[in-house]
């Protein structure tokens, strides 16, 4: 049994930022994540894409992001289950909670925090009969590390943000990059679609419209793509092509947490206030693109302000007689568990006699 004062579920920025403020607050945690690594979709989905909307940083890497928030992190030692999926729930007299993974590994805490974004992903795949034949040999619905496609030939198969953005980056890397969209217009950003526009006439990138990729052959792994016009009344077979890439977007699910009582409302969790964060189910909050409540933004900045917030509530759930009185990190500096401590240097005032 692993026990812990917070069990946060979901080790993306946001519960990875919640255990820098909890350990502020002198609470351990412990963090549950189906995926094998920390970091949520910056580290699975786009980990070499940039976000632009971190203060201070006027530009950084999903995964660098997830690195520095590790490093930020350290001093307070969190644990991490990762692998496996938190299955069932259960409440004990004392109003802690005991959470059993889908490996069997229980864990016991006090406060359980969901902080799972947008549940767990599923790829909207296109309708091609054969498609599963050529995954991972072949076929991928996420580009995690994108120099697996230097110089080769890639067919993206989208007409998002997503794949736009894939098409630009890969353009300068791959041998040759095609772009095919079953629609004329596009659905992502102007500026992503005016560059595809101007490298398409530059000849980087072949861009196929009102036509969608329906057949894919070879023997042991993909070898070419069959692309059907709109009007059915032509195909093309574009050879030796290494990768085919349909960015459809991904399906998020809540999976086993939508059955642990709490209030759902459009595939997010409903939170009672802004106050602290707290579901329907006294001792069980929900941070980030997981949960919702009116005026919710699924921004990464305003995950980060949901975990400070809710960690003082968790801190007076577990201390009912002990009053925390806030002290600025400028002013206390950082105390980490591991002995280690961060603090302003002072300086020295000498007295002139």
């Amino acid at each position: 049994m692993i026990k812990t004062d917070i069990l946060i579920i979901g080790a993306g920025p946001t519960g990875l930022f919640a255990v820098f403020e909890a350990g502020l607050l002198k609470l351990k945690c412990h963090l549950i994540d189906a995926l094998a690594q920390p970091g949520g979709q910056c580290s699975e989905i786009y980990p070499k894409k940039p976000i632009y909307d971190i203060p201070g940083f006027p530009e950084v890497l999903a995964g660098d992001l997830v690195d520095n928030l590790m490093e930020q992190i350290k001093p307070f030692e969190p644990g991490f289950t990762l692998g496996e999926r938190a299955e069932t729930i259960d409440k004990l007299e004392d109003g802690s909670f005991i959470v059993t993974t889908s490996k069997g590994t229980k864990h016991h805490a006090a406060v359980v925090v969901i902080a799972g974004g947008l549940g767990s992903f599923e790829p909207r795949k296109p309708p091609i009969a054969n498609i599963q034949q050529y995954e991972e040999n072949g076929v991928a619905y996420i580009i995690r590390d994108p120099e697996i496609y230097r110089g080769k030939r890639v067919v993206i198969a989208g007409g998002g943000d997503s794949a736009l953005d894939w098409s630009i980056y890969l353009a300068e890397i791959a041998s040759e990059v095609s772009l095919v969209h079953r629609r004329k217009d596009f659905r992502g950003a102007l500026d992503s679609v005016e560059k595809v526009e101007k490298l398409s006439k530059e000849g980087k990138i072949k861009l196929i419209t009102e036509a969608e990729v329906t057949d894919l052959k070879g023997e042991e792994k993909l070898e070419s793509v069959v692309i059907s016009h709109r009007d059915k009344a032509s195909e093309k077979e574009i050879k030796d092509t290494d990768y085919f890439i349909p960015l459809f977007g991904l399906s998020p699910k809540l999976g086993p947490i939508a059955d642990w009582g709490l209030e759902i409302e459009k595939n997010a969790i409903k939170v009672d206030n802004t106050y602290d964060y707290q579901t329907n189910i006294p001792g069980i909050y929900a941070i980030g693109d997981v949960n919702t409540y009116p005026g919710k933004l699924k921004l990464i900045l305003c995950g980060f302000h949901e975990a400070a917030i809710m960690c003082q509530s968790a801190y007076q759930r577990i201390f009912p007689d002990k009053k925390y009185v806030m002290k600025y990190t400028t002013v206390s500096g950082i105390n980490g568990f591991d002995g280690s401590k961060k603090e302003a240097k002072r300086e020295i005032v000498k007295s002139i006699n």
